[in-house]
């Protein structure tokens, strides 16, 4: 029987950020992972969609992670083992149908120039939110890089109180819980500005008329301005392959195939799992399981007497959000944007919407189970922070849906028939259909550059990772009721579950979702701080 003092269940980029931490603390970890690749929601293929082409099919940015805790204790190792970022001065830029276009640059001058550009005094409404709420990020980037259910997270608060006094803490929280509409309809006059801005709450499975969403918005708005979107050379996986590398080194071991049914339970502490094939693998310290609430409860700790009757209702009841669909399209050429071209060419990502009510409108329809009759577009261009992923000369779009259902029931424009909701083959390329011709208006040699293209549904992101449940991306809903210290539960505490020395990590936990590793991350340093963890030597055996 295999066997290691920390067993690490999945290998996304909590999974891994927690393995490579624990290895680095002089652990011996296990990853075991139910794929052929590591990676969790990071799957980069070589070849896609076209022969020369690098394509990152699932998530593609990583400014979370380079802006978030782990990083900073990982980098050199990272970097040592050859993972190189690429980063571009405009992380972000919006399209209208008008013509009418903006960017967000890492350089406040130019953001401030442009916003006064389409509406004079943005520019110093911009600043301004830089000022206010940039200093008060450490508390902002703390709630979400902080255990809050721990002394560290008192601290936090404790921090807060002393900062901002009574009246200015009050005011914070009740700015936490402003939706992004009424946040810059409140501050930007310039509808181009809000189009910019609102997208970006998708990013974390919210819409502009949710609460906290004007929190998330802010978060993000800061993080982009102060550290722009940054990919890694050669694909995500060069990420994962660095990570696996540090457990490696160490000593540890990574397994793909290796699908774990079970967490083996002894006098009410979790002492291993069991591999589908019958195999059992000893955890002499922990088991980290990077799996959805349902997974976890309902399935590997099914029939476990140490857990609570409420804890297992509580999983039951954990909703996920709308799902997403991929396009990735392969150009003989870059992009050519209709307007704007020399600025929006160098963006990472651009929005193509028809502004915060269009926004607002396809996400009201995706919640109501429709196809959005004008969905919004996230138009990624990451061979323009990184030319090593396309052949020379040549381009390539990463295009995101955050508003699609996972089980659509109609059309919201009324052309398509979905059938019986089944995402098929013909049902994703009608509505990537749609897509691409929508983006056409905006990408004047699409139709003459486009070489190939690929398409993922709901269906087919659920297929090869469970965690995305119905195709959300997110791994879980972001409302207010299953964030923060109610993430993923209200009956669970942190990363902390029922059982002793078994750890809940993954977009489905604290700070949810977003490629940043931060709850691998923070359950790996509450592991290494408890005392039977800080009594017992590596074993070597």
């Amino acid at each position: 029987m295999a066997g290691h003092d920390v067993v690490v269940i999945g290998s996304g980029i909590n999974a891994m950020v927690a393995a490579a931490v624990l290895a680095k603390n002089g652990r011996d970890v296990g990853v075991y992972e139910r794929n052929p690749r590591l990676g969790g929601a990071i799957r980069t293929e070589a070849d896609t969609p076209a022969p020369g082409y690098t394509t990152d099919l699932m998530s593609c940015w990583h400014p979370l992670f380079v802006g978030g805790p782990a990083y900073p204790s990982l980098e050199d190792d990272l970097a040592a083992r050859g993972l190189v970022y690429r980063n571009t001065d405009i992380p972000a830029a919006a399209a209208l149908p008008d013509g009418s276009t903006a960017v967000l640059s890492t350089d406040t001058d130019v953001t401030a120039a442009d916003f006064d550009r389409v509406s004079a005094g943005d520019g110093d409404a911009w600043r301004a939110f830089l000022t206010d709420f940039g200093g008060r990020a450490d508390i902002a980037f703390g709630a979400l890089g902080t255990e809050l259910l721990s002394l560290d997270g008192l601290k936090l608060v404790a921090r807060a109180a002393w900062k901002l006094g009574p009246r200015g803490l009050q005011q914070f929280g009740s700015e936490g819980l402003e939706s992004a509409r009424s946040w810059l309809t409140g501050t930007f006059a310039s509808p181009t500005v809000q189009a910019l801005l609102s997208p970006w709450t998708g990013h974390e499975g919210l819409g502009p008329d949710d609460a906290f969403s004007g929190f998330i918005n802010k978060v993000i708005a800061l993080a982009l301005a102060q550290g722009g979107c940054p990919v890694p050379e050669g694909g995500g996986v060069r990420l994962v392959d660095a990570l696996a590398a540090v457990v490696a080194d160490a000593g540890g071991t990574t397994r793909t195939g290796a699908e774990a049914t079970a967490v083996e339970i002894r006098d009410g502490r979790a002492t291993g799992i069991r591999l589908a094939d019958g195999e059992r693998v000893d955890a002499r310290q922990a088991v980290l399981a990077s799996v959805t609430p349902q997974a976890l409860y309902l399935g590997l700790l099914d029939g476990v007497a140490a857990v609570p009757e409420q804890v297992r209702r509580a999983a039951r009841g954990y909703r996920y959000g709308r799902g997403d669909m991929q396009i990735h399209l392969a150009l003989s050429e870059p992009p050519r944007w209709a307007h704007d071209h020399d600025r929006l060419s160098r963006a990472a990502i651009v929005h193509v919407s028809a502004g915060l009510d269009s926004i607002s409108r396809a996400v009201n329809e995706a919640q109501r189970h429709l196809l959005p009759a004008v969905p919004t577009i996230v138009a990624g261009q990451p061979a323009a922070l990184d030319p090593t992923r396309v052949p020379d000369g040549a381009g390539v779009l990463w295009l995101q849906l955050q508003e699609t259902p996972g089980h659509p029931v109609g059309d919201a424009a009324g052309q398509i028939d979905v059938g019986d909701g089944t995402w098929t083959h013909d049902l994703r390329e009608r509505y990537a259909d749609r897509v691409v011709d929508e983006l056409s208006r905006h990408v004047t040699n699409l139709d003459s550059a486009l070489t190939a293209r690929r398409v993922l549904s709901p269906a087919d992101l659920e297929a090869w990772n469970p965690n995305l449940v119905g195709g959300d991306p997110y791994s879980g809903a972001c409302s207010l009721d299953q964030f923060l210290i109610w993430r993923p539960t209200p009956r669970t505490r942190g990363h902390r579950t029922p059982v002793r020395d078994l750890w809940h990590i993954g977009a489905s936990t604290h700070p949810g979702p977003g490629l940043g590793g931060a709850s691998g991350y923070l359950a790996a340093r509450q592991l290494s701080r408890t005392p039977r963890f800080r009594a017992r030597p590596r074993h070597r055996g």
